[in-house]
């Protein structure tokens, strides 16, 4: 099966430009080491879930690292976020020896910022990896040929068009919006067990192991009351009073899912003009196999009522990762007014503004935010023409 991410290019490339550490983050399961593995054959491994090598480098001594390292001009210290203090670590070796080129792998953002921030300030430069892209996905299943940014080339165009396709596009849609885009899914396509571990354990794997929540228990109920909420705005005061918690807990919650790259939230876009929502944030899920475990449904999109908002959080999903990939200056919010008028989806750079209404089916932009932003482009986009 073929391997190869939209993100290939830029890591293999990183050290032509760059003498800084690679930092690659991103939720377990979205292939981290196998990418890293395959473009750099040659690195010297390093795992920290082994508690033995993990011991060698928490001792912080230059002597036992190159005593590890020996004569290896790459190495990878993958899952560096188990190091209690992986910005040390990192700038030992960094700082004290010579022509090595560091990569590092890290499934938590909060731990790997925090605890790295002041000790690789100037050292460091990050990139993220997510699940698979629509095309990504095409490509590793041997669908097509090459990997593309088609979604984003039609939404930053001035008309979407759909065009005929030589595959089942609306199969290929569905199988990724109920069981995800995690590249273990390719080769067991629809396992609902997979899913479910990932959703029941390995979710909270590293958020446990580095005692970042404090209620367990509370903080996997307000995991699956966000699933129920993908593409609503989210009020943290009416989910605790649900939850019995403090709106400032569940805020912390949801951060810290958010920098272990379980879900997200979306802002929304305001020119501060009257009736503009301006602060409440929406939620979505990096990956919507994971979604659809922890509320324990897979079934069929015309069977089940969140079939749009499932279309919703999988279209701006690729918007998010795209955006990154190719490093394009877009902010992405939805716009919605106090009177319900609303748009899914905003690009927004210095240069333009564009508004996407996204529909399974079909559907048309609200004229208010035409009326009111009159430069802007707008798109519709549905499962028909999407890609």
């Amino acid at each position: 099966m073929r391997m190869n991410r939209h993100i290939d290019n830029v890591i293999l490339n990183h050290f032509s430009k760059f003498k800084q550490v690679l930092v690659l983050l991103g939720a377990r399961q979205v292939g981290k080491t196998t990418l890293l593995k395959r473009l750099f054959p040659n690195a010297l491994y390093l795992l920290m879930d082994e508690k033995p090598v993990r011991d060698i480098i928490e001792t912080y001594n230059i002597s036992s690292y190159k005593h590890l390292i020996k004569n290896s001009k790459q190495i990878i210290i993958d899952e560096a976020h188990l190091i209690s203090e992986p910005g040390r670590a990192i700038k030992i070796i960094y700082d004290q020896t010579d022509d090595i080129q560091i990569i590092v792998t890290g499934s938590s953002a909060l731990h790997i910022k925090n605890k790295t921030g002041e000790s690789l300030a100037g050292r460091s430069i990050l990139y993220h990896l997510y699940p698979l892209t629509f095309s990504e996905y095409l490509y590793q299943m041997e669908i097509t040929e090459s990997i593309d940014n088609v979604i984003i080339k039609n939404i930053l165009s001035q008309n979407i068009e759909t065009t005929p396709k030589l595959f089942n596009q609306n199969a290929m849609l569905e199988n990724l919006i109920l069981y995800g885009a995690y590249p273990y899914t390719l080769d067991t396509n629809q396992d609902r067990i997979y899913l479910e571990n990932l959703a029941d354990t390995a979710v909270f794997k590293d958020i446990i192991e580095l005692n970042l929540i404090d209620n367990r228990a509370k903080a996997r109920e307000l995991l699956k009351l966000l699933a129920y909420q993908i593409g609503n705005l989210v009020s943290y005061n009416e989910l605790g009073n649900k939850l019995g918690l403090h709106t400032q807990t569940v805020q912390r919650y949801v951060e810290i899912f958010e920098q272990s790259f379980i879900l997200y939230r979306q802002f929304p876009f305001s020119q501060s003009k009257r009736n503009e929502i301006s602060k409440t944030p929406k939620i979505y899920f990096w990956d919507l196999g994971l979604r659809n475990a922890l509320i324990g449904n897979f079934d069929l999109l015309r069977i089940r009522p969140d079939s749009g908002a499932l279309f919703e959080n999988f279209i701006i999903n690729e918007v998010q990762k795209l955006i990154a990939y190719e490093n394009l200056n877009y902010k992405i919010n939805y716009w919605r007014l106090k009177s319900g008028a609303e748009i899914d989806l905003v690009l927004n750079s210095h240069r333009e503004l564009i508004g996407c209404q996204i529909k399974l089916t079909q559907g048309k932009p609200t004229i208010a935010f035409t009326n009111r932003y009159p430069k802007a482009k707008v798109h519709t986009i549905t499962a028909q023409n999407f890609y």
